[in-house]
């Protein structure tokens, strides 16, 4: 018996895996039979009780017998999916045919120069430029430009290329960049000569984030673990020599970055896990000398840090579950010496804080709205920067002068394409930069977009947002997608999508949920859906779906739910809670083994998510876990159709997750409607990485939902 055929089989078809792979999808498509992953004996103990995984097998990459079995599955979800490819292209053709395929982003000044970049038809990566600055500071589309990084051209060969960390030296005449070539996120530090436009000989695997020192001569390099791709150490990088470490952080939940103040003179190493921070500082014209802690580290208290003048503006958490701001001199930061800047909102938490010459910039979001408050230093005033649509995103988006007098913001809403803004920090006075442009026009009068708000089960007030054709009817036959998150503190963001126009022109509703587990409502948000209260998460997904049929937006023989990676998790919590309430699921790179993978230290990113998931080592938080995890809970029923897609080089959620997933629902499940899964085999947790390439597995996943509400043009 060949390995091949030991692993797994397909339901009904007498023919071997050859013949399987290599037939043509027509007989395929007849048949419809599923590849049946074989069961495998693998049995481990914990906590006293003996568990089995009857799929373990599909977690070694390295076995051939895997990458058959993906294959398999590839070419089984092509044969189904024949009859609605003529619908995937029509989308991609539409949603190709609104991008402005020749484009330029909003030149962006730092030092001499005005950075941006540029786009070209049929090119699959954009190309960075950039320009020196004009008369008056101006930017000037006259002076000639300079190519930095054609990532067309570095892409060349590879099935997959991405440009992560991005620095020019303080002199203007260096370059360093990291890329990815296989979409595991592990990435190779390059230094660019600008003047010579080679590359220097120095260069580093694996690194995460990226600094210059004022010499102009060195680097700071965060570098992650190979295995664990926990980054951990530091090293200094004097070109032309060898690394050198110097810091290692060995609290396996926690992790480092590198960077620098706005005014340049400080290295910026944060170590931080999912409740603690610690903050180092180095002036960067001593990158030889010794970082030091601006505050000990104190279990629970969350800090960043920026400087100006002497005096660092201090982010902080502690006595303030949604964070306020203070000062305190640069050599004397302890909690004494504070002098209070921004009080402690319980209304309103803090996302970040941009430090400039003469103005203070705070980010915050209240009741799942962000707005944007400045400070001026001389006036001591402060403004408000906010919209008045009933659900929108406004986010900052880069101000990198120290100097600077604008800062440059992004605003859309579901129904508004993204807008570049400049807010002058004096007056408040907003300039509009750019609107993305639709090509072939786009009407927002046609659509509305509203805010609900749903009673969750134990009387939360969770918030929603939704987007439609005007017409739409509010009988309960209307298709609708919604789509959630909930973890790791990240929020649920009212953002415009122009794929998603093809949705809502053919009467799809689309609604997001903002559930517990990320802040959309502040700090307590995430609390209250992580850890042990995990399960609010799904029960506030359901609550929004059980209000949405109630008030007659949809119903559940047209409602399909979508998430990926954390919200994948949810998709498959979701689903084994009640499988009855969603017609369809599209589940992408979920986090449906949550077991295996939190018990397994040495895998990525487990031990570090010990403090937003439990520790499964310790018996309480295990059996918790357990009671929600999708792979252990799939029970003998009926399921919704399913559609599973994920990367083989995926690094956040293992490839084996979704497949093993598949492989025991499949199994289990009583009922006949579809379950596909489709794995890319040259990509990672983001999927495709060229914008074409990218549009393409979007069309594919819309016309498979669209299919599954009968839609078919």
């Amino acid at each position: 018996m060949s390995r091949t055929s030991r692993y797994f089989q397909t339901v009904r078809l007498a023919i071997s895996l050859p013949a399987l792979l290599l037939s043509t999808l027509a007989p395929l498509a007849m048949a419809a039979d599923a590849p049946v992953a074989a069961k495998s004996a693998w049995q481990e103990t914990r906590h006293g009780t003996v568990v089995t995984d009857d799929y373990r097998w599909l977690q070694k990459k390295t076995d051939p017998a895997v990458i058959d079995y993906l294959n398999a599955e590839n070419a089984y979800t092509a044969a189904v999916t024949a009859p609605i490819q003529p619908l995937a292209d029509k989308l991609f053709g539409e949603i190709k045919g609104r991008m402005q395929e020749v484009d330029l982003s909003v030149p962006v000044r730092m030092g001499n120069f005005y950075y941006y970049t540029r786009t070209e038809a049929g090119k699959q990566y954009p190309i960075n430029c950039r320009r020196l600055v004009g008369a008056n500071g101006a930017y000037d589309a006259q002076v000639t430009e300079e190519i930095l990084l054609d990532q067309n051209q570095l892409a060349e060969g590879h099935a997959f290329f991405s440009v992560r960390a991005f620095a020019v030296s303080p002199n203007e005449q260096l370059l360093a960049y990291t890329t990815d070539t296989t979409g595991f996120r592990q990435y190779q530090l390059h230094v660019k000569d600008l003047k010579t436009g080679k590359l220097l000989a120095d260069t580093m695997p694996r690194v995460t984030s990226l600094a210059w020192a004022a010499n102009n001569a060195t680097l700071m390099l965060a570098q992650e673990d190979a295995t664990t791709k926990r980054s951990d150490r530091l090293f200094r990088l004097d070109l032309g020599g060898a690394p050198q470490q110097v810091y290692h952080e060995p609290v396996e939940q926690f992790a480092i970055g590198i960077n620098r103040t706005r005014d340049q003179q400080f290295f910026v190493l944060e170590s931080r896990s999912t409740d603690t921070t610690e903050v180092l500082l180095l002036p960067t014209s001593k990158p030889d000398g010794t970082f030091a802690p601006v505050l000990k580290r104190e279990k629970g208290h969350r800090y960043s840090v920026e400087h100006r003048d002497g005096q660092l503006y201090i982010l902080t958490n502690k006595d303030a579950k949604n964070f306020r701001i203070v000062s305190a001199p640069l050599n004397a930061p302890q909690p004494k010496n504070w002098r209070p800047l921004v009080p402690h909102d319980k209304g309103a938490v803090i996302k970040s804080l941009d430090v400039f010459q003469d103005y203070l910039v705070v980010m915050e979001k209240a009741r799942a709205l962000n707005r944007a408050r400045i400070y001026d230093f001389n006036s001591k005033q402060w403004k408000t920067v906010k919209f008045d649509d009933p659900v929108y995103l406004a986010n900052a988006t880069g101000t990198p002068q120290f100097n600077a007098t604008q800062f440059r913001m992004s605003y859309q809403s579901p129904i508004t394409p993204p807008t570049v803004i400049d807010v002058n920090m004096k007056d408040g006075q907003r300039t509009v930069l750019k609107q993305q442009e639709i090509v072939g026009g786009y009407d927002a009068s046609r659509y509305a977009t509203e805010r609900l708000w749903v009673k969750a089960r134990d009387g939360v007030q969770v918030p929603l947002w939704i987007v439609y054709k005007k017409g739409v009817k509010r009988d309960g036959s209307a298709p609708l997608l919604l789509y959630s998150y909930g973890s790791y503190g990240i929020s649920t963001e009212a953002s415009f999508a122009i794929s998603r126009i093809s949705l809502l022109d053919r009467g799809v509703v689309y609604a997001q949920a903002h559930i517990r587990g990320g802040t959309d409502m502040g700090e307590a948000w995430h609390e209250d859906g992580m850890l042990m209260k995990k399960k609010n998460t799904f029960n506030d997904f359901i609550d929004s779906a059980d209000y949405l049929v109630r008030e007659k937006w949809t119903s559940p023989n047209r409602l399909i739910i979508q998430g990926g990676s954390a919200g994948g998790l949810l998709m498959g919590a979701v689903v084994n809670m009640r499988p009855e309430l969603f017609h369809a699921v599209h589940a992408a790179v979920p986090f449906v083994d949550v077991m295996n993978t939190m018990m397994d230290a040495s895998l990525p990113l487990t031990t570090g998510e010990y403090l937003e998931w439990g520790d499964p080592n310790q018996k309480a938080a295990y059996d918790y876990m357990l009671s929600y995890s999708p792979y252990d809970n799939i029970a003998r029923k009926a399921y919704p159709a399913m559609l599973v897609t994920t990367g083989l080089n995926d690094s956040q959620v293992m490839y084996w997750e979704p497949a093993k997933y598949v492989a025991k629902l499949r199994a289990y499940k009583t009922d006949s409607n579809p379950l596909l899964l489709k794995t890319n085999m040259g990509a990672g947790h983001g999927g495709a990485s060229g914008r074409y390439d990218a549009i393409k597995e979007n069309a594919f996943n819309m016309a498979w939902m669209l299919s599954q509400w009968g839609i078919t043009q």
